[in-house]
């Protein structure tokens, strides 16, 4: 697995890069955001580590960017900044997930695991998911509803993902929130319903069959009614 580390300490830098390249990672660093975009845009990773706060090009700007150019690699954000707007901000530019500073290695190591996991569910389970008119090609992480092609980000492709192998089902948001991102359900965020709205806007606003419900108090369920 092929890695791309934006961050502009150099300790940290130096900490991570050893830590994963311990753990079989391969990694290339940039110690600043224009060179960190410059290659993600001409090189190909499995994911991507940038920390918000860089010189030249902040980490929220180099997402916006990245996926503007139709980069969906997974994107991990760190940073210092507390706060749930902080959080929602990241994922509102096209991050993934989000690790907060000071944090322990094996936690960093288990975002990375659970964002791979993408890559490795399609290559594991060759084939389509599909329900109603909707489509997903597991191998080629395309997604089609009807004639239309359906651009995803990764986390938005994970839960969509979440929602067609559970079609039918009521999801509860601390169920979602642990299966895709792999984390304790915080009531004090709302980014579960931040990326079930961004869902929704690309899979059910253009079609008059809304596919997408909220069972109010419960959860969202994949449904036709």
């Amino acid at each position: 697995m092929k890695i791309l580390l934006i961050e502009d300490e150099l300790k940290t830098v130096t900490f991570i890069k050893r830590g994963l390249e311990e753990n079989a990672y391969e990694v290339d660093t940039a110690v600043d955001g224009v060179s960190g975009r410059d290659l993600a845009l001409s090189q190909s990773y499995d994911l991507i580590i940038s920390d918000i706060i860089l010189p030249g090009l902040d980490g929220l700007s180099l997402c916006k960017e990245l996926r503007k150019a139709k980069i969906q690699t997974p994107l991990l954000m760190l940073t210092a900044l507390g706060g749930a707007d902080h959080v929602v901000e990241g994922l509102d530019s096209g991050a993934d997930d989000y690790l907060s500073k000071p944090f322990e290695f094996k936690e960093l190591l288990a975002r990375i695991r659970t964002l791979s996991k993408r890559f490795t569910r399609g290559a594991e389970n060759q084939g389509v998911l599909s329900f109603s008119n909707i489509e997903m090609d597991l191998e080629s992480k395309r997604v089609k509803r009807g004639d239309q092609e359906i651009t995803l980000t990764a986390k938005e492709f994970a839960l969509l993902e979440f929602f067609l192998r559970n079609q039918g089902k009521v999801l509860p948001r601390a169920e979602i929130a642990k299966k895709v991102w792999n984390l304790d359900f915080d009531t004090r965020t709302n980014m579960v319903e931040v990326y079930v709205n961004y869902l929704r806007k690309k899979v059910d606003r253009d079609f008059d069959k809304k596919l997408i419900h909220t069972q109010f108090g419960m959860g969202y369920i994949l449904k036709e009614e």
